[in-house]
């Protein structure tokens, strides 16, 4: 058992020792609750006929019943935190052992004309995304996903920074998580904010004031009923004014109701996880400048969001029938907690998406969080602004197993270009993905499978899974050509590490070897740099016209009538094919 395991394994037991005390709590909890109803109830067959007793009883009974309840409530919670807990680290297990493919892949994510997506298994099933993604929340996912397209070379030590410094967290990380874990949500942020930027007031501001002086009104009229001064009609007079005072605004009321009770559940579960960011206190800068983002110089912002939600809350009471009649009949309730609410709403709708989004960076930050953590033996690489892009030593795939993996060291200049050959499965696509990874990972801010990396920063643009489009009428050889021009007109605009699998596939022997020759020209023109895979050994030649241009393959040997594969990364033009030997094996000729 390794450390990490032995780590995780140790939170389980710990996590699933403080549930056990939690379910204990909870049935008492639940015995007590019961007692209180049962004595409650013996108490008015006991006091029935003596009216101020029954009072005193009946209030202190609720009130005790009511504290209790919400302790209950509270016990609840964390049981469900500790469960959370325990399926967090016990997915981490699952994790390190390669099984991963239950998670989520971030299929919806993919984008056939992005500048590398489709082609270096950044999302699907076996994707990086779906080993590395930890997300719980769906605009989590899509801000993780959304940095790892953004292709962005800035600020790469700050955020070297922060995951570093998230590494260093995980029981941080994994509350948060587990919280978030907890919002169960009708309707999506996205959606909140949407009705929230479009909302219209209809409350009229006479209602900051008069509910209250009607309430006051209502409270003397009581008073004198009650002491006979005046006849119950007079009660019943100011109860249908008091209705057809909201019924005037009764649909609008209903419209704003329905939506604040499908938003609440959301406000009180962001309201937690925004209260865990404001009590931590970040050392990275980076992850300072996000947390400022939620915090409100003269109000927290998670007090800001709970008096919304219970707002919310209180509409959400209009829903009781007695309420309804009652509270607004007499005291105009629902019109006052609508002013409220609309109120709050023309303050803060706009700073909401900046709430959320905050939320969801550090969700999304915790997985590259505990992606580091998880590999503690990868290496943050070095950045530089010398003449080496990329320089890694023992370099190799995240996504194999440490034990199958074959290291490899790479060294390649600005404006350079290694043009790779080799035989069928020896390599050559998973080292076109090994660099591609490292590339997407250092820019991210991200530690890489490797034992030292020098870099010099630099965006990733990729042609390797080229398909065809029935519904766009397009051939195979088509889409390759609109590829092709694509990455062209980006190298006018920007620096960028070009790997292309093959080039022209959909054209004959003869034709791909002359365009081949010609685009490769013509990306040493634009002084970029890069990696070409072929099968075509007659491309190597341009080797000896371009002095960026250099030869590497991988080979592949046949001993004892079976095929071997080193899987090294080696000087020179690779001599050795398998493909006849492989439908010979296979009894296909």
């Amino acid at each position: 058992m390794n450390d990490l395991t032995s780590f995780y394994r140790n939170l389980i037991e710990k996590y699933a020792a403080e549930l056990l005390q939690i379910k204990k709590q909870l049935f008492v909890s639940s015995m007590v609750r019961l007692t209180v109803f049962c004595v409650l109830a013996f108490a008015v067959y006991l006091f029935f006929g003596k009216l101020p007793w029954l009072l005193l009883m009946a209030v202190l009974g609720i009130g005790l019943f009511l504290y209790l309840v919400s302790r209950h409530q509270k016990l609840q919670y964390k049981r469900d935190v500790l469960k959370a807990l325990v399926e967090i680290n016990e997915t981490e297990i699952r994790v390190s052992g390669r099984d991963f493919h239950h998670l989520s892949s971030g299929d919806k994510f993919k984008d056939a004309e992005h500048y590398y997506s489709q082609d270096i298994d950044l999302f699907g099933r076996s994707s990086f995304f779906q080993y590395a993604n930890r997300t719980v929340l769906p605009k989590g996912s899509e801000t993780l996903a959304g940095l790892l397209k953004e292709n962005s070379i800035s600020n790469i030590p700050d955020k070297q920074a922060a995951i570093q410094e998230l590494a260093t967290e995980p029981k941080w990380r994994q509350g948060f998580s587990a919280v978030a874990s907890l919002v169960k949500t009708e309707v999506g942020s996205d959606t909140i904010e949407l009705w929230l930027a479009g909302y219209r007031s209809f409350v009229p501001k006479v209602m900051r004031i008069l509910p209250w002086i009607y309430s006051a009104f209502s409270s003397a009229i009581l008073v004198l009923i009650a002491t006979d001064v005046l006849p119950i009609s007079t009660l019943v007079a100011l109860l249908f004014l008091g209705l057809a005072i909201t019924g005037r605004y009764t649909k609008k009321i209903s419209r704003l109701t329905a939506n604040a009770t499908k938003a609440q559940n959301t406000f009180e579960q962001y309201n937690r996880l925004i209260l865990q960011i404001e009590e931590r206190e970040f050392k990275s800068e980076f992850l300072r400048q996000q947390k400022r983002k939620v915090t409100n110089e003269s109000e927290k912002t998670s007090k800001i969001i709970k008096a919304f939600a219970d707002h919310l809350e209180s509409l959400d009471k209009n829903n009781n029938l007695i309420y309804l009649i009652f509270a607004n009949g007499l005291f105009l309730r629902t019109l006052l907690h609508a002013y409220r609410t609309e109120q709050w709403i023309e303050k803060y709708s706009t700073s909401v998406p900046t709430w959320f989004e905050t939320v969801a960076f550090f969700d999304a930050y915790n997985s590259f969080g505990n992606f580091a953590f998880n590999h503690p033996g990868y290496t943050y690489p070095t950045l530089s602004q010398g003449d080496i892009v990329l320089k890694s030593s023992q370099a190799g795939h995240p996504l194999l197993h440490p034990e199958k993996s074959v290291l490899n060291d790479l060294e390649i200049k600005s404006e350079e270009f290694f043009i790779i050959t080799g035989a069928n499965m020896a390599g050559k696509s998973t080292f076109l993905r090994t660099v591609s990874l490292q590339i997407v990972m250092a820019n991210v801010g991200l530690p890489v499978c490797a034992s030292a990396v020098s870099y010099s920063p630099i965006k990733l643009i990729t042609s390797m899974r080229t398909s065809d489009s029935l519904a766009d009428d397009e051939s195979y050889f088509f889409s390759e050509l609109k590829r092709l021009k694509f990455i062209v007109e980006e190298l006018k605009k920007d620096r960028y590490f070009v790997i292309l699998d093959e080039i022209l596939k959909g054209t004959n022997s003869t034709d791909k070897a002359e365009g081949s020759q010609k685009f490769v020209k013509r990306l040493v023109a634009s002084r970029s740099t890069g990696i070409i895979a072929t099968h075509d050994l007659s491309l190597c030649d341009i080797a000896e016209e371009y002095p960026q241009i250099q030869n590497r393959y991988f080979d592949a040997e046949i001993v004892d009538d079976e095929l071997h594969f080193d899987y090294k990364f080696k000087k020179g033009v690779c001599q050795n094919m398998n493909a006849s030997f492989l439908l010979k094996k296979m009894d296909i000729v």
